[in-house]
């Protein structure tokens, strides 16, 4: 028990310590507050408790080891080595901290690993802080690194002997191995499905206040581990000549077929969970595994020939709702500096004077997407947190159908115009569903469908409530997925990636249709826009399908590869091999170089983000 008394303490001056450092970056970015509500500034300090708490479960981790050998070994019970062990911790956590002050200062963003790149020009470093002042730096972070210090040493020099407690050896091992297990808990914040990210921490509307949450030392080894590439693998023509090719396929007249009736009419998007394209017409135990989407097919434009982006969920949510491009083994989404700086389609409505929501029945701390939409100018987010927990039907989360009753609900006291957002979920893996399956297979092929089926049912339904609504005639709403699915057949990394993508509602001024040209999930973002007279410049990588002179193409990336679609052409490109790996109908040189140059200008543009 007195271990346990010095563990306890000893993990609560940590915890105290980050809070301390989060009122010096309060105090030290004053003038970058202004304007943030002193409620989001407390509020930083309550929500980022629980990356502080994890920060000090892993500095704890080592010292909980040592308690447990010196139960047995005298060495460990000794003052000195708990002071040594701190006074290092000590001096790297300051560093950290001090640090951040000034990045965040002079850059806008929370320290990372980005200023380690610069360690390799000596030079250029020196002339990045030559101007400040860093001998009274220097002097005030002795000077704090010595009083904190003594703190630590005069606090582990009166607890100590709560280390020396001879009762009950192999009881307190016991216990201090289960102290042990239990800090993986903290140190993932929590027991939810996704380990600790900078969502957990976010939590305004005010970028600011969200990033003081975050904690330094935990976003810097963050970046340690899962940093941003800084150099660009992709480098196959010159970036002048990229250029040039990437330029040449994004031809536009700056004109378009209008689709829409009404001005300024409501907005939903439906990213359904990985609807392939391989489902629509495909039928198991002779029961269709989508017969409601092929049925609202008539009702609405239908576009046949579209591609996901990528192959992972916060790949085609970037790629939705901000135009922008999937990567290999990178997603922008989980580096908060760089998607700060999308364009966003609920930005773009929201300077338009929509209101925004977003609705998700999962974690939207999943794959740090919840950073992402708190800087998309979304008003509302509506997560499984939202929801009571006997609608927790699932190891996700709630279910679409208690999720789409819900925005249904919402949207009858919803002030127009809106733009609204509704993740699904129930067709993820492990595919459960809250209803007895349709198909009576126990593969995953027909977990799959049987989950796709029910989200058809429950996206179906909601449109049939939607249609109810007065707001109906003056909507659109557009269903598309976040990304394919290697399950069902044909199963190859051009059908995979194959996805629908359909507009509906009163707002429509045509249905019926169906556009088969070549396009890529992130061409909705400019192909909507351009419905509202909007510039093309505000997505850069997208294009209007409904320009008729867009040229009919779509890129997409995996692992360490790509494909690169075209309307009766296309390949797969293997980026390890440097060779085709697919090919459907005759492709070109020329072709090959697109997609690569392609690659290369995507590439390259996330890294200067």
């Amino acid at each position: 028990l007195s271990r346990l008394q010095f563990l306890l303490k000893y993990f609560l001056s940590w915890v105290l310590f980050f809070e301390a450092a989060r009122l010096l970056f309060l105090l030290y970015n004053l003038s970058k507050s202004a304007g943030v509500p002193m409620r989001d500034k407390a509020l930083s300090f309550v929500y980022g408790l629980r990356m502080d708490i994890s920060v000090a479960s892993y500095i704890l981790a080592p010292v909980v080891l040592m308690a447990i050998a010196g139960v047995f070994l005298n060495f460990f019970g000794r003052a000195l080595i708990y002071k040594i062990y701190t006074c290092i911790v000590l001096f790297l956590v300051l560093l950290i901290t001090t640090a951040d002050l000034e990045v965040y200062r002079s850059w806008g963003f929370r320290i990372d690993t980005t200023p380690l790149k610069y360690l390799s020009s000596p030079q250029e470093v020196w002339a990045s802080i030559s101007h400040l002042p860093l001998t009274l730096i220097l002097v005030l972070f002795t000077l704090a690194y010595t009083g904190i210090a003594l703190l630590f040493i005069r606090f582990i020099k009166k607890n100590i002997n709560l280390l020396q407690d001879e009762t009950g050896k192999l009881w307190t091992v016991g216990v201090l191995l289960l102290v042990t297990g239990f800090l993986i808990v903290p140190m993932r914040g929590g027991f939810q499905l996704t380990p600790m990210n900078q969502s957990m921490v976010y939590f305004s509307k005010q970028n600011f206040a969200n990033v003081t949450a975050v904690n330094a030392t935990w976003n810097f080894l963050n970046g340690l581990d899962k940093g941003a590439p800084v150099v660009n693998p992709y480098k196959y023509t010159s970036p002048a000549n990229a250029k040039i090719l990437v330029d040449s396929l994004y031809r536009s007249s700056d004109s378009t077929t209008s689709l829409i009736n009404v001005e300024d009419p409501n907005v939903i998007i439906i990213i359904w969970e990985s609807l392939t394209s391989k489902a629509l017409d495909q039928n198991l135990e002779g029961i269709p595994i989508l017969p409601r989407l092929n049925e609202l097919r008539k009702e609405g434009v239908f576009f046949s020939q579209i591609y996901a982006s990528g192959d992972r969920t916060d790949k085609g949510v970037a790629a939705v709702l901000s135009g922008y491009p999937a990567m290999n083994n990178v997603s922008v989404i989980r580096f908060p500096k760089k998607s700060s700086r999308l364009q966003t389609l609920p930005g773009f409505f929201k300077d338009r004077g929509y209101n925004t929501s977003f609705y998700y029945g999962g974690e939207t701390e999943f794959a740090n997407i919840k950073s992402y939409l708190l800087q998309s100018h979304y008003d509302r987010i509506i997560d499984k947190n939202d929801f009571q927990s006997r609608y927790w039907n699932s190891k996700w989360g709630a279910h679409d159908g208690v999720v789409g009753l819900r925005i249904s609900e919402d949207l009858k006291q919803q002030k127009q115009p809106f733009f609204t957002t509704w993740l699904t979920l129930s067709s993820h893996e492990p595919f459960e569903t809250p209803e007895p399956s349709v198909f009576n297979g126990k593969d995953h092929a027909s977990q799959f469908a049987n989950s796709l089926h029910y989200t058809d049912a429950m996206v179906y339904d909601f449109i049939r409530l939607c249609k109810h609504q007065p707001w109906w005639e003056k909507t659109i709403v557009v269903i598309i997925a976040d990304h394919g699915h290697i399950l069902l057949q044909p199963s190859d990394p051009v059908e995979n990636f194959k996805i629908p993508m359909l507009w509906l509602g009163g707002a429509l001024n045509a249905s019926g249709i169906e556009v088969n040209t070549a396009a890529s999930q992130t061409d909705l973002a400019h192909t909507l826009a351009s419905q509202f007279n909007s510039s093309s410049k505000l997505f850069p990588f997208s294009k209007n399908i409904l320009d008729p002179a867009t040229l009919p193409w779509a890129f997409y990336s995996f692992n360490n590869g790509f494909g690169f679609m075209q309307d009766k052409k296309g390949f797969v490109f293997d980026n390890v091999g440097k060779q085709v790996i697919i090919e459907k109908g005759k492709t070109t040189t020329t072709d090959i170089h697109a997609g690569q140059a392609l690659q290369q200008m995507i590439f390259q543009d996330f890294i200067e983000k």
